[in-house]
């Protein structure tokens, strides 16, 4: 019965993706975390879907295109593309911007998923470690140069 669906399938091909995919999830969920314990508006759901949504951009453009031209060029919409996105999170209000650090780290966020895409796990590995101990270790700094600077 399922002969035909194994036959227009590479399970090969699927597996490596889907670990590749399961890779940009997973190296996500920090920073996920991060943003929803500070109850930002991106979290745990937004953060996981963009380097999956980046990842397999990519991994699509690496099976159907045949330059690396044509790859660059993806790679640099996925780019131009998390930009967009992370403008909507930066929001002005009075003297006051706030949503800049949302935004910067969907941008890295999407940079997870394009070095995943491109077996480049070490660079995937890095940019979550920096962009979560940014996140989660100089709030606390922020705040005492703040602390500072108002009692002056």
């Amino acid at each position: 019965m399922w002969e035909w669906l194994s036959g227009l399938l590479d399970w090969t091909l699927i597996l490596s993706h889907l670990r590749e995919l399961t890779l940009a999830y997973v190296l996500a969920l920090p920073i996920a975390w991060d943003r929803e314990v500070r109850e930002r508006t991106a979290g745990l759901r937004t953060f996981p879907l963009v380097a999956v949504a980046s990842c397999g951009y990519l991994l699509v453009g690496f099976e159907v295109l045949n330059s690396t031209e044509a790859e660059a060029r993806v790679m640099a919409g996925l780019i131009t593309g998390m930009g967009f996105i992370g403008g909507g999170a930066i929001l002005k209000s009075g003297g006051q911007v706030r949503g800049t650090a949302t935004a910067a780290s969907l941008w890295a966020t999407g940079a997870i998923g394009l070095a995943v895409a491109s077996h480049r796990y070490e660079i995937a590995i890095v940019i979550t470690t920096i962009t979560f101990f940014t996140l989660r270790f100089l709030k606390p700094l922020v705040g005492k140069k703040s602390a500072k600077s108002d009692s002056t």
